[in-house]
């Protein structure tokens, strides 16, 4: 396998730094608005999709995507996807060169890339699918790599597939959900893992990536999910599900020992991944807690990406703003330093992948604004 090491190898590529086509179409009011992947942007190239974004302590932020070269097919149906990174350390104002970080030879192919950024050891994980047509047509393998230098370098893969999977499930389609996990306040890495005949379950590590474990009891009947921790200490998972128009929620008060479930009609959705993330925690010494998510807001086509807020732990959500009307997909939300939201998405049937800054109060009508925490 290649890795990439950002500061050693660089990429002969059409784009350059800091130097961004003007999207189409975005809402009025967004501060910051980038195409950062687009099919211009190297040669041969079939799209790029599956975004994942994150801020790091430092402030960095890190945006991964597929690229998908000759066709834009799933892993299953290509033969050629690289992983493909962009960072910027000025909350998203500029941003790097695309560098390749995951490249293997023709045959093998890595994709759906999900990041979890562990604020105790000042890490990241980045977390893939695999298939090696060559040797194991058809299977499913999970790899790891990490980054102890904010995305400048990524440390040696490990297939973590036998740790996070059934041996029974070798053939399965299984595949970890693409966008971002989540750190809870224990300091536990978390993330969920689909089987399309067994469930989602819910996968992670205590040891900071050292080893990681496995929760052997399924979400039925839902696919690609997001997970976060409530102010109690609960776990909410919220899952796209097919031909229902809406979303599906599960609650754990035990750490995934027990489930209950229940359809979320308010959040209608096309069954399309989408993004969950915490915003403030008033455990966190801010005045509110608040939770985002952000989908393409209708019942049967991929249309309409919008962000809604909730100030109750997911119980009720605002109608939420639209960010783009048109044709758009998967989103990645992330949370940048100085308290601003940002979003990377799939817009016109992968044509572009764009991303956006906006503010607490431009999400709200004014009716709220971005406080910093109070320290104890």
């Amino acid at each position: 396998m290649k890795i990439h090491f950002i500061f050693v190898m660089s990429l002969l590529i059409l784009v350059q730094p800091g130097v961004f086509a003007a999207p189409e179409g975005i809402a009025p009011g967004i501060m910051v608005s980038h195409d950062l992947f687009n099919n211009s942007m190297c040669e041969g190239v079939g799209c790029y999709r599956i975004p994942s974004l994150v801020t790091t302590p430092d402030g960095v932020l890190i945006a991964v995507m597929d690229e998908r070269m000759g066709k834009c097919a799933d892993l299953h149906d290509s033969k050629d996807t690289n992983l493909v990174m962009r960072r910027s350390e000025d909350n998203g104002l500029t941003w790097s060169a695309l560098e390749r970080i995951v490249d293997f030879e023709y045959g093998k192919s890595a994709s759906d890339t999900a990041m979890i950024v562990d604020w105790q050891s000042n890490e990241v994980f980045l977390l893939y699918n695999v298939m090696d047509f060559n040797t194991e047509p058809g299977i499913y393998r999970i790899h790891v790599i990490r980054s102890k230098d904010n995305g400048r370098s990524w440390g040696e893969a490990e297939d973590i597939t036998a740790q996070i999977t059934k041996a029974s499930w070798h053939k399965d389609f299984k595949f970890v959900t693409s966008g971002r996990g989540i750190q809870t306040r224990s300091g536990d890495l978390l993330h969920c893992l689909v089987n399309m005949d067994k469930g989602v379950h819910l996968f992670g590590s205590r040891t900071h990536g050292k080893d990681w474990f496995f929760i052997d009891t399924p979400l039925e009947g839902v696919d690609e999910s997001k997970v976060v921790e409530l102010a109690d200490g609960s776990w909410m998972v919220n899952s796209r599900i097919t031909n229902k128009g809406g979303r599906y929620v599960f609650r754990s008060d035990d750490q995934g020992a027990h489930w209950r479930g229940k359809p979320e009609p308010a959040l209608i959705d096309p069954s399309c991944n989408a993004s969950l993330i915490r915003y403030t925690s008033v455990s966190e010494g801010y005045d509110k807690n608040r939770l985002l998510f952000a989908n393409a807001k209708s019942k049967k086509k991929r249309e309409n990406l919008t962000v809604r807020i909730s100030y109750d732990e997911a119980q009720s959500w605002s109608e939420g703003k639209t960010i783009y009307s048109g044709s758009s997909e998967y989103s990645s939300l992330t949370i940048l330093n100085n308290g601003h939201i940002a979003l990377l998405f799939e817009k016109d049937i992968h044509k572009e992948n764009v991303f956006v800054v906006f503010s607490l109060e431009w999400l709200t009508d004014g009716q709220d604004s971005y406080t910093p925490p109070q320290q104890p």
